[in-house]
């Protein structure tokens, strides 16, 4: 297997154009349909989740303090980075895909898979993550059986089956139904999130807030060894809870909040404008999302001293605290509705990964295949739903949320690589936005996100390798061989014989 072999790469040209009319080809088209508008709905709708519902409370009980509202803004202002290189990328090169197609026309074949590789960890394993996350709320409300529905002491998790299989049939249907449900959860869910900015902010008290940074202490809760942040370990310093250190640490994890944003890259074929729209559909769902993230955060630690903090259900209980409980009922539902929203648009991410790869040949064409009725790629959709359904029945994947976040980092220093290796290599190439202070603002971005990556956990990065490895092997014995480069095929469908496609 030759270095050539393995960072060849896809013309630019070919990749804008595999979506035309006139494909004899299954993969040959995916439907237009969607909007601004829909493209921030979906964007909303998986960043909107976990992180305002759980991750506020945890991180600043255990981390940060008040000032996990730093956290949420740095890790809002990477993500925007990264937007900012998505949307000169995701408006010149609209495709199904996103990371994994930008670095196949960049930077080569096997670091495209890679990152496909990563982008499958990130979206199946989210939704899988965040189907037990909708189960627990679930139990917790209802009181229903935790040998079903609870995370501890669970025989098989029905809640996350159930949820999963729901939303995966919607995403199967149509990427119209998808949107639909999609934007009918976040307007329930955005609602939810202002009710608690304006009613909570009567609650604040501003000694809730003093230390706003918590002084910075031995780490209590047994964060040492690999469970540490891997600079941390490698520099041999002793594990600690808030300060800068904390703060930082908090950054990490909360970007696991913003992670799924890229999955609105994903649908660029079927967008009816992607050079107008993709730009607005990125930028838009990060400013909406952090605005929110940011109000919640403040308010949640100023209605509550950060040491009194749920870190199960942080805004609900903090709203029992100051003598509403009755809010409760109004806000498991804007949980139930924003964990249901990331599930779906998790799957449907995953379906539009799955179809790049196998439209590429890099996995058996026939899986990624189109319906002719429905147009979406519902034999990938469908493999995804159960493989989902089957990680949330039977396995606790609170430990593994993090590789989330360090797959979702990885691609982006790639996303920040491809935009300014293409300002090079394709200078004349039309791009409807252009990412400024190139090469600048990508070296930043790419820097920034190896920055967060060192602050997870030893344990993350061994898993991380692991998974890499297992990936590696899959691309030795089937993609380089099948790859639609190396059987000479053309890219895509309708796309003539004389388009030239680097080897």
């Amino acid at each position: 297997m030759g270095f050539s072999t393995l960072v060849r790469t896809k013309d630019v040209d070919t990749v804008i154009h595999q979506n035309d009319e006139g494909g004899a080809d299954h993969h040959a088209k995916l439907g237009k349909s969607l909007g601004a508008r829909d493209l921030m709905g979906f964007g909303i709708g998986i960043v909107i989740g976990t992180g305002i519902f759980t991750l506020t409370g945890v991180e600043a009980k255990n981390h940060a303090g008040p000032a996990v509202v730093i956290s949420f803004a740095i890790a809002g202002v990477i993500s925007m980075l990264a937007a900012l290189c998505y949307a000169e990328l995701a408006a010149a090169v609209p495709t199904a895909g996103s990371s994994y197609t930008y670095a196949y026309t960049t930077i080569g074949e096997i670091f495209a898979w890679i990152i496909a590789w990563d982008l499958i960890l990130e979206f199946a394993l989210g939704a899988a993550v965040v189907a037990r996350g909708w189960s627990g709320y679930l139990q917790s409300s209802f009181n229903l059986p935790q040998a079903f529905f609870g995370e501890e002491h669970s025989v098989v998790n029905l809640g996350a089956v159930f949820i999963a299989g729901i939303l995966g049939v919607i995403a199967a249907v149509g990427i119209r139904e998808s949107k639909w449900v999609t934007n009918a959860l976040v307007a329930i869910k955005v609602s939810i999130c202002i009710f608690v900015i304006v009613v909570g902010i009567f609650f604040v008290k501003a000694a809730n807030y003093k230390p706003y940074i918590p002084p910075s202490r031995p780490d209590t809760k047994g964060a040492s060894g690999l469970s540490q942040p891997l600079w941390q370990w490698a520099s041999g310093s002793h594990a600690t809870a808030y300060g800068l250190t904390g703060v930082l640490v908090a950054t990490a994890v909360v970007f696991f909040a913003y992670s799924g944003f890229e999955a609105v890259a994903n649908l660029g074929e079927e967008t009816k404008d992607p050079a107008k729209d993709m730009p607005r559909g990125l930028i838009g769902t990060l400013v909406i999302c952090t605005v929110l993230y940011l109000a919640v955060c403040a308010v949640l630690t100023g209605m509550v001293k950060y040491t009194g903090l749920s870190e199960g259900a942080p805004i609900s209980d903090a709203f029992k605290q100051v003598g509403m409980g009755w809010a409760n009922v109004v806000i498991g539902i804007a949980a139930v509705c924003g964990l249901s929203s990331v599930i779906l648009v998790d799957i449907v991410a995953m379906g539009r990964i799955g179809f790049a790869l196998c439209r590429d040949g890099l996995l058996p064409p026939a899986v990624g295949q189109v319906h002719p009725k429905f147009k979406t790629p519902f034999r990938i959709t469908i493999f995804t739903t159960i493989a989902v359904c089957i990680l949330g029945a039977f396995v606790p994947l609170a430990t593994l949320a993090e590789m989330v976040s360090i797959g979702t980092l990885f691609a982006f220093v790639v996303v920040a690589i491809a935009v300014a290796v293409l300002r090079r290599t394709k200078p004349k190439m039309k791009r409807p936005f252009r990412t400024p202070a190139i090469p600048w603002l990508p070296i930043v971005s790419a820097l920034a996100c190896v920055a967060l990556m060192s602050s997870l956990a030893v344990e993350t990065w061994i898993r991380f390798l692991i998974w890499l490895v297992i990936g590696l092997l899959v691309y030795t014995f089937y993609g380089r061989k099948h790859s639609r480069l190396a059987t000479g095929e053309k890219a895509i469908a309708g796309v003539d014989d004389a388009d030239p496609v680097d080897a």
